[in-house]
């Protein structure tokens, strides 16, 4: 089963203007079903998940691409990337074609040197995550990024009446992998600890050979308790018992592989009280839930992450809108010395919009009495929202409403 994705339309417009359409995400987010579902018979498919395929490309890189010519579907490039994109370059060089290359990876960050050096101005990076709620409802091509100014989505009564407080906690509670959230047969538990398994035995190794797999799964569990909390790699390293550069180096390798995010803080030179280390968000929050041990969505929705892991869901899918239409938003949170904290702020085009998110279904004016410390920072600021579970959208004050959570 495929479920049409937001991003197709912007892959499309980018093979047109690039040669190169470089996909990456975290592993089993659909990026080599994506890009098969586009190109259809009309381009060649190979995977250096091959073994002999991956010693063709690292040995011989030349006769990689006389076997394989363009147009050509590169699965998981990383493995080969250094001895890859010299070659990759030359004969985008040469040939000066639109969408010669499309390429799939794991490791985003870990490729972007290479990138860098080798195919400047040649190369679209996309971003994939999981699936949106809007592409798990089949309406994934109609999605726009959220603003909450903006008017609210249309929905249908159907999918909007399903959406209630257990549907919501099982969304966030199996996660929104494709093979997880589009098939109820497959087992959580089963899936989650095979996926576990196999990052750390190909990507975590790949990128820090790691030699202590118990550890690196200590940290990893440590980290997704930790989802929607300002970042803190002191106790994340005691609570894990590593040292605190094997904390931040292991944290850097769940950023390269698409596992975590950092929400940055805002700050201006103006202001020198706001806090300035990041949020950390787990991108999937069906891993965040399985590794911190919830065994069902009831005991999740009333144990003490409920409100982390709504959190951690609600930001992954604005990201999600703005990441699956080929942008890249500018998304911050606001956190003073006094403990004034807003939990999102989206800057698009010298405006602030900030948000909040709440696990209510009666939200009050009081919930967002910080946004008014924003006119300090000496920038417009846009309409505001509470994100919440109330079933409309109601005036909280004369520029913030509250949002449904079905509506982002």
């Amino acid at each position: 089963m495929y479920l049409p994705r937001t991003l197709e339309p912007y892959i499309r417009q980018a093979s047109q203007q690039f040669s190169v359409v470089w996909l990456t995400g975290a592993r089993q987010v659909g990026k080599t079903t994506l890009f098969k579902h586009i190109s259809a018979d009309h381009r060649r498919f190979v995977t250096l998940d091959d073994p002999l395929v991956l010693n063709l490309a690292k040995t011989d890189p030349a006769l990689f691409l006389q076997r394989f010519p363009p147009p050509v579907l590169i699965d998981e490039v990383q493995y080969a990337a250094a001895e890859l994109f010299p070659y990759i370059k030359m004969a985008v060089d040469r040939d000066l074609e639109s969408g010669m290359f499309w390429l799939t990876g794991s490791q985003q960050f870990h490729l972007m040197q290479g990138v860098a050096e080798s195919l400047a101005g040649r190369v679209a990076v996309l971003q994939l995550l999981g699936l949106s709620r809007r592409e798990l409802l089949g309406e994934g091509v109609r999605v726009q990024p959220f603003l909450p100014g903006a008017a609210p989505v249309e929905r249908s009564m159907k999918a909007e009446s399903q959406f209630t407080l257990p549907a919501l906690y099982r969304l966030i509670w199996r996660g929104t992998l494709p093979a997880i959230a589009i098939n109820d047969a497959i087992d959580r538990d089963l899936f989650y600890s095979s996926y576990t398994q196999t990052y750390l035995q190909r990507d975590v190794r790949d990128l820090a050979r790691v030699g202590d797999e118990m550890a690196f799964l200590r940290f990893l569990r440590t980290t997704a308790a930790r989802t929607g909390q300002i970042l803190n790699l002191a106790d994340m390293a005691r609570d894990a018992d590593v040292a605190p550069n094997t904390a931040k180096h292991w944290l850097s390798i769940l950023q390269t592989a698409g596992v975590v995010y950092l929400l940055a803080p805002y700050h201006a030179n103006i202001s020198k009280r706001l806090v300035k280390t990041p949020k950390l968000y787990f991108l999937e929050t069906g891993l965040a839930a399985y590794l911190t041990g919830w065994s069902s969505p009831e005991t999740l929705e009333a144990g003490a992450m409920s409100g982390a892991l709504l959190e951690t869901w609600v930001v992954a899918e604005l990201l999600k809108g703005y990441w699956h239409s080929g942008r890249q938003p500018e998304l911050y949170y606001y956190r003073d010395k006094d403990q004034r904290e807003i939990d999102l702020l989206i800057l698009q085009d010298g405006v602030v919009y900030p948000l909040e998110i709440k696990k209510t279904a009666s939200p009050r004016p009081e919930d967002v009495r910080h946004f008014q410390t924003l006119e300090r920072l000496g920038l417009p600021i846009g309409p505001g929202g509470l994100i919440c579970l109330a079933q409309q959208s109601l005036p909280l004050t004369a520029t913030v409403r509250s949002i449904p959570v079905g509506e982002i």
